[in-house]
C-alpha cells in the first residue's frame, strides 16, 4: 500500500520543501546565469557573461579532430574510460602548464568535466558546515555557490591594483582564529581576476604562499585566463613555487572552446587520490571523446598559435571598451586588465547596479551587477563588463546605451535629493571619483 504524503510536510510550491538536506539551502541561481536568458536576446547588447568569442577557433581544427579520432580510436572514444583522465592527455596538460612555470608529473593531473567540477570536487573533500574559505573580494561568483553548497562560510580579503592585500590576509587569518574558525583553503585567482582583472604581483604571490605555509592553510590557484595575456605574461604561477601547499586548476574552456566541458587539477599525491575517487563518484569518468578530440587538436594543430589568435581578438575588444568608457563615461573609474575577459568599473555615489539592472535591460544593454561577486551583498557601487563576446562595434553600442542609463539614474537622485547638480556624466571634464573599488 503506498503512503500518502501530508500537505503539512511542504510549501505550496515544493511539496518535498521540508525533505531536502541542510546543505540544498545553500544552492542559489547566480545573477550571472539569471542574466543569461535576457542577455541572449540578439538586440541585447550583452557585457554581462564570460562566454569565449569562439568564433574565432577555425571551426576545421576541431571536425579534423573529430572525424581523426572517430576513425582512429571510435570505440575508445565512445566507451567509459579512467576516472583520472586520459593518460596521453594527462602529458600534454604538462605541456600546457609549463608556459607558466609548471613542472610537475601527469601522475599528479586528474581531468575533471571543466575546471569548476574541479572546484566542486575539491570543496567536496574539504569542506565541511561552518568551515571558512578566504577569497578576495570580489571574487567568482559561481565558487561562492559551491562554498555555500556545502555551508561554508566566505571571507573576502581586500584586493587592490596588485591582488590580493598580503597584509589583510595575515589580518583575516588571525582574527578567524582568534574567534576559532577553521579555514580550509585560501581560493584565488592571480591572473587576470574574475571580475576584477587585475593581476596578483610576484612579490605578492611569494608572501602569500609564506602566509599559507606558515598558518598551513590550501591554496586554490583556480587559472582559466593566463596564457590570454595582452601585452606581457602574468607570473610564473604559484603552483610553480609549491607543490605540497596549492591546488592548481586549468581549463580548456578558455583556450579552445566550453563546449568540450575539459578541465584538470594537478593537486599533492594524496589529495590527487581523493579527488580520482571523488571524480568517479560524481562521473564515473569524464568524457572520453571530449579528451580525445583535445589530445588530437593539441597533438596536429597550432594550438599556441590559436591562443596568441584569441589574445588578438581580446586585446581589440578591451581597447574598444576602454575607449568607449572614456568617450561616453569618463566619470567612472575602472581596471585596466592585461589579458582575460573583464573590466571592474566603479559607480558614483548613491548609483546601486543591482537595482540598475533592469532599467539597463530595458535599454538593451546587460552587465553583471557588483554585488555577484560579495558573499555578504557588497559591490552595490561595481559592476563586471565583459569584452569577451560582443564585437568591438556593439560593445560601442552597449556603452552608449549603458551612459544613457547613468545619467538617467543621477538625474533622478539629482532630483529628489534637491541639492544642485549630482550628474558628474553632464558636467565636463573627469568626475572626481576615487580609484577603482576592489575592496
Amino acid at each position: 500500500m503506498t503512503a500518502k504524503r501530508s500537505p503539512q510536510t511542504g510549501n505550496n510550491l515544493d511539496p518535498w520543501y521540508h525533505h531536502y538536506a541542510e546543505r540544498a539551502a545553500g544552492l542559489r541561481a547566480s545573477e550571472v546565469r539569471a542574466l543569461f536568458a535576457v542577455a541572449s536576446r540578439p538586440e541585447v547588447v550583452s557585457l554581462a557573461g564570460g562566454m569565449p568569442f569562439v568564433a574565432a577557433l577555425p571551426p576545421d581544427l576541431v571536425i579534423n579532430a573529430m572525424d581523426r579520432v572517430m576513425r582512429q580510436q571510435g570505440p575508445v572514444a565512445l566507451q567509459y574510460g579512467s576516472g583520472q583522465g586520459v593518460p596521453v592527455l594527462r602529458e600534454q596538460i604538462l605541456e600546457v602548464m609549463g608556459l607558466e612555470g609548471i613542472r610537475a608529473h601527469a601522475d599528479d593531473v586528474v581531468v575533471t568535466t571543466g575546471s569548476q567540477h574541479a572546484l566542486e570536487l575539491v570543496s567536496k573533500l574539504f569542506l565541511d558546515p561552518g568551515d571558512v574559505v578566504l577569497s578576495e573580494g570580489p571574487s567568482y561568483v559561481t565558487a561562492m555557490v559551491i562554498f555555500k553548497s556545502y555551508q561554508a562560510e566566505v571571507e573576502h580579503v581586500p584586493m587592490d591594483e596588485h591582488g590580493l592585500i598580503p597584509e589583510a590576509l595575515r589580518q583575516h587569518i588571525q582574527r578567524l582564529k582568534a574567534a576559532g574558525k577553521t579555514i580550509k583553503f585560501l581560493y584565488t585567482i592571480p591572473n587576470f581576476h574574475n571580475p576584477a582583472g587585475v593581476t596578483l604581483s610576484w612579490a605578492r604571490r611569494l608572501e602569500i604562499l609564506e602566509i599559507a605555509r606558515a598558518d598551513d592553510i590550501l591554496v586554490l590557484e583556480d587559472n582559466p585566463y593566463g596564457l590570454l595575456y595582452f601585452d606581457q605574461p602574468a607570473p610564473d604561477a604559484m603552483r610553480s613555487l609549491e607543490e605540497d601547499g596549492v591546488v592548481y586548476l586549468g581549463t580548456f574552456s578558455k583556450t579552445l572552446a566550453p563546449g568540450f566541458r575539459v578541465g584538470w587539477a594537478l593537486a599533492p599525491h594524496a589529495i590527487r587520490e581523493k579527488l580520482v575517487l571523488a571524480n568517479e563518484a560524481a562521473v564515473l569518468s569524464p568524457s572520453s571523446f571530449s579528451q580525445l578530440v583535445i589530445s588530437e587538436y593539441l597533438a596536429t594543430s597550432d594550438w599556441k598559435g590559436q591562443i596568441n589568435t584569441f589574445r588578438g581578438v581580446y586585446r581589440e575588444r578591451k581597447n574598444a571598451l576602454l575607449d568607449a568608457l572614456e568617450e561616453y563615461l569618463p566619470g567612472l573609474t575602472w581596471t585596466n586588465p592585461n589579458g582575460g575577459f573583464y573590466v571592474w568599473v566603479t559607480l558614483p555615489e548613491g548609483l546601486d547596479s543591482k537595482a540598475m539592472l533592469p532599467r539597463a535591460v530595458k535599454e538593451l544593454v546587460a552587465y553583471t551587477p557588483g554585488t555577484a561577486f560579495f558573499a555578504d551583498g557588497d559591490g552595490r557601487r561595481n559592476m563586471r563588463l565583459s569584452f569577451c563576446y560582443p564585437t568591438p562595434d556593439h560593445i560601442r553600442v552597449g556603452i552608449r546605451r549603458l551612459a544613457s542609463v547613468l545619467r538617467d539614474e543621477l538625474d533622478l537622485l539629482e532630483t529628489f535629493a534637491g541639492t544642485g547638480s549630482l550628474n558628474p556624466l553632464r558636467a565636463e571634464g573627469r568626475f572626481n571619483s576615487p580609484p577603482p573599488d576592489i575592496s
